[in-house]
């Protein structure tokens, strides 16, 4: 989870040199006291740094940071591969629940290979492809050094940008699936933000259980292109939000039963679309805002339908004793990657074109794949 205090990197710096990021990012003349005794170091490492709340590609910078001890307990990682997510971009922003105190180094989730364990380290050796679980704050950077707990071992022929979003994405969307309905083969559900990561693995993981997807884009130049790749995936309906202005939008569906799960990411005149669809008794989980915009909600959906709101937030999840379950699930969704049975849009992007990625993940170029950093 993302922590309180600065970046494990800085504090595993402070007793060896008693030093924090302030210092790496104002440096000022001074006598470094070393330990008399010799301690393992980590490489040093290059790091996205922010110093202070704000615009990402206004507060963010890549700097080099020295090395790190190792302590007994610790791993050190080669981080190979870590997205760019929207709660990323929050973080920085200052706007997330949960975030680290600045300055801090960046990112939040993403796949490494053991460099070096520390002497007490049992489990874990170098070489092997791990990732932080639950996520860890302080992925976007060559190195990282973080007590043995918070990494996972997975398996080594995952898929490189698979591994490094197995989590945050697909976790979110297949927990969804099974805590807020009991669903069975036959059934439905109905999403807005189809085309997002969460999007297109709730389609295929539903596809995967015989239950129906209905989705709803937003109206955009391409969408018939859009469509046709979201019912590649599995997709039964797809609709964009102006083709649903209609009085009877069940009346829409062809063989479909009326959808007792909704997920809505958007907001708006977006969820509203999303109960129009729910049958008698259905649930709407939101579990992301991206338009901004408050959910309204007449009257008659509580009184005549007996709709059911509610919102998912993994970390809150991951905070709860069901946590135990996340690396058990991590293997099964990574075993659906490599199958091919789960897939999802991505860009790989080399660690030198950070702020490039950036830009798009900011969506400063109109729609993009995830960004992923390669280092």
């Amino acid at each position: 989870m993302a922590s309180s205090v600065r970046s494990p990197v800085l504090r595993a710096l402070k007793p060896l040199f008693n030093f924090t990021l302030h210092d790496t990012l104002n440096p000022r003349p001074r006598t470094l006291s070393l330990r008399a005794f010799s301690t393992a170091l980590s490489p040093p490492s290059k790091a996205v740094v922010y110093e202070q709340h704000g615009p990402p590609d206004s507060v963010t910078r890549v700097i080099n940071l020295p090395p790190v001890e190792v302590k007994e307990n610790d791993v050190c990682v080669k981080m190979l591969a870590s997205p760019i997510n929207p709660s990323d971009i929050n973080r920085i922003e200052g706007v997330y629940p949960v975030r680290p105190q600045v300055p801090a180094v960046g990112g939040y989730e993403g796949v490494g290979e053991v460099h070096s364990v520390g002497s007490a380290v049992k489990g874990l050796s170098p070489g092997d492809l791990v990732i932080p679980s639950p996520p860890s704050s302080g992925m976007w950077q060559t190195y990282v050094v973080k007590d043995q707990s918070v990494w996972y071992k997975i398996n080594k022929d995952s898929p490189l940008e698979y591994a490094a979003t197995i989590t945050v994405n697909p976790l979110t969307a297949l927990r969804m699936l099974e805590d807020f309905t009991t669903l069975k083969s036959g059934d439905a559900v109905v999403q807005n933000g189809a085309t997002s990561i969460v999007g297109q693995c709730i389609i295929q993981l539903a596809k995967n259980r015989g239950i129906h997807s209905v989705n709803i884009i937003r109206d955009r130049a391409g969408s018939d292109e859009v469509k046709e790749k979201l019912k590649k995936l599995g997709a039964d309906e797809v609709f964009t939000e102006s083709e649903l202005q209609v009085k009877d939008v069940k009346g829409l569906l062809s063989g479909i039963p009326e959808p007792a799960l909704g997920f809505n990411c958007v907001g708006g005149n977006a969820a509203s679309l999303v109960l129009k669809f729910l049958g008698r008794g259905g649930t709407m989980v939101t579990y992301g805002g991206m338009s901004k915009k408050p959910i309204t909600v007449s009257t008659s959906y509580f009184i005549f339908k007996d709709v059911s709101l509610r919102g998912f937030w993994l970390q809150s999840w991951m905070s709860t004793e069901k946590a135990a379950e996340c690396r058990v699930l991590i293997d099964h969704l990574l075993d659906l990657a490599r199958e091919g049975k789960l897939k999802y849009e991505m860009e790989l992007v080399p660690f030198d074109s950070f702020h490039t990625a950036l830009d798009k993940a900011l969506g400063k170029q109109g729609s993009q794949p995830k960004q992923v950093i390669k280092f």
